[in-house]
């Protein structure tokens, strides 16, 4: 997916008319994603991990404070346009992103807890998210919370919930399709980011270094701030791991959708270019966190 990811970009940033006839489907190729992960979700998985419910409110009690704020501090510090600024603002207050649970599996974490907080953090998504966009990013531009907060339901919870009542009907063919659903998911948020960076080719000339070095410490802060508090909750090595990769990975193509749909185009530039990323530092955190583990157990 990461080579994907920045092939998809580099599409959408030299040949921008590719990626720019997904304008009038963007949102719904996101709702496409979250159908797809709620068919694969593994509510066995989920029961089972809601017995500690100390440690799931403590994870996304974490994930809707330090990335909302990490990224309020990089629109405040950043000497960013209105839009850019508003843009960090949107991408730290999203849910963690589903890809994280892959990422939480390679590297040896605990993968029910990691499906937990994902899945529970994107059902508070329409509450928590517009609120925390409109308290924190409205001191760049006006955000209004019902569009922002329709729109989450409409394109996250409602299709998540929807894949998640096909599962309990699929029989026979569940397998197949819990082989192509997370496929799915994969290229509609690729094709979601390289249609932002399209959109935002001529940004990107203008500012693409400045936001980039943005994108790259909140990425990078996540990790290591997710990783720190979890020690603080004295959780165990796996559950530290797990809490470190789903800080540091946000769902960006949320908000790039979010930022696309109720925003001007450069508002979803610092999503896309998290997003790609974040992918793209996934692999490697997955590596150097397993690392780290196979040390402390040795």
């Amino acid at each position: 997916m990461a080579v994907l990811t920045l092939l998809g970009a580099a599409i959408g940033y030299f040949w921008p008319p590719v990626m720019l006839i997904f304008k009038d489907i963007f949102l719904w190729m996101f709702a496409a994603t979250m159908f797809a992960l709620g068919i694969v979700l593994q509510p066995p998985e989920l029961k089972q991990t809601l017995r500690e419910p100390r440690a799931i409110a403590l994870g996304v009690l974490t994930q809707y404070s330090v990335m909302p704020l990490l990224g309020f501090a990089a629109a405040t510090f950043g000497g960013l346009s209105p839009e850019l600024a508003l843009g960090f603002v949107i991408v730290g207050s999203a849910p963690g992103a589903m890809a994280s649970n892959v990422i939480v599996y390679l590297a040896g974490g605990a993968l029910a807890f990691s499906i937990a907080l994902t899945t529970i953090a994107t059902m508070l998504s329409p509450l928590l998210t517009p609120l925390l966009v409109q308290w924190l990013g409205g001191t760049f531009l006006p955000v209004e919370f019902l569009p922002l907060m329709k729109t989450i339901l409409m394109t996250v919870l409602v299709p998540l919930l929807l894949g998640m009542l096909l599962r309990t009907r699929l029989k026979r063919s569940l397998a197949v399709v819990e082989e192509i659903a997370p496929a799915v998911a994969a290229l509609a948020i690729i094709i979601i980011c390289s249609y932002a960076v399209a959109a935002n080719h001529d940004r990107i000339a203008e500012v693409g270094s400045t936001v980039i070095v943005f994108v790259i410490l909140l990425n990078g802060l996540g990790y290591v701030i997710g990783g720190l508090l979890a020690k603080l909750y004295r959780f165990d090595r796996r559950h530290q791991l797990t809490l470190a990769i789903e800080i540091g990975m946000q769902n960006a193509g949320l908000g790039v959708a979010l930022a696309l749909k109720h925003f001007p185009p450069e508002t979803a530039l610092p999503g896309a270019l998290f997003a790609v990323w974040c992918i793209v530092t996934a692999a490697g955190a997955s590596a150097w966190y397993r690392r780290q583990y196979r040390t402390a157990i040795a």
